[in-house]
């Protein structure tokens, strides 16, 4: 039974708890990685990214490099969290984007939030979202934003993670990789690792990534 509803954010301890040391958390101590890396992809196929929204931008980590390394005219970030929300604020201040505290679902249920972005940032979101939430949030993304760069453990990495590193996630709820994949096929094409090309923007005539081989 779960003590708290993930989508809507955790409580301050749990910050404490899981991710008090930065150094072993992936999107924090190699933030800036993963930033150059989509920038890489992006620059190889000359596209350009002008807006980004991070959809659970957490203590601000990765949000802040990706800022830093596109430097969007326009960018967005929720976090339902108000601990995470509030110390995040120092982090990101310097590039003014627009922060809402707020969780997934909820902005994509709200038909006011009707801009679109060049890219989105969904990482470690999706398992905390029930399956009539995901239903919803799904096809939402692929209207409001053309790239979604997504990470989200399927059940056999959280099962990894119980016997490496003895990491229970008791709020994550449990999906193979091939329920992720009925979930998102409709909606996306992969176009590279984490990246994925929406629907609702692209088709395999019109995508600027034109390597048939590795889009499915």
């Amino acid at each position: 039974m779960k003590q708290e509803k993930g989508a809507e954010g955790f409580s301050e301890n749990y910050w404490l708890e899981n991710y008090a040391d930065v150094d072993d958390m992936d999107g924090m101590y190699n933030a800036r990685d993963h930033a150059h890396y989509l920038k890489a992809v992006f620059a190889l196929d000359q596209i350009a990214i002008r807006s980004i929204a991070d959809f659970g931008f957490g203590p601000g980590h990765l949000f802040s490099a990706a800022l830093d390394t596109f430097k969007p005219y326009r960018s967005l970030g929720l976090e339902p969290s108000a601990s995470a929300f509030i110390k995040a604020q120092t982090v990101l201040k310097r590039y003014q984007p627009q922060l809402l505290q707020t969780d997934l679902a909820s902005w994509c249920r709200d038909s006011s939030q009707h801009k679109r972005f060049d890219l989105g940032i969904c990482t470690s979101v999706l398992q905390y979202l029930n399956d009539q939430e995901l239903a919803a949030v799904i096809p939402t993304l692929a209207l409001r934003v053309k790239y979604l760069y997504l990470t989200v453990p399927t059940a056999a990495e959280q099962q990894r993670f119980v016997e490496e590193y003895q990491f229970v996630d008791q709020y994550a709820y449990s999906r193979t990789r091939q329920q992720y994949r009925e979930l998102l096929s409709p909606h996306f094409t992969v176009v590279s690792s984490r990246l994925l090309e929406s629907k609702q923007f692209y088709n395999d005539q019109t995508s600027d990534f034109t390597e048939d081989l590795f889009r499915f």
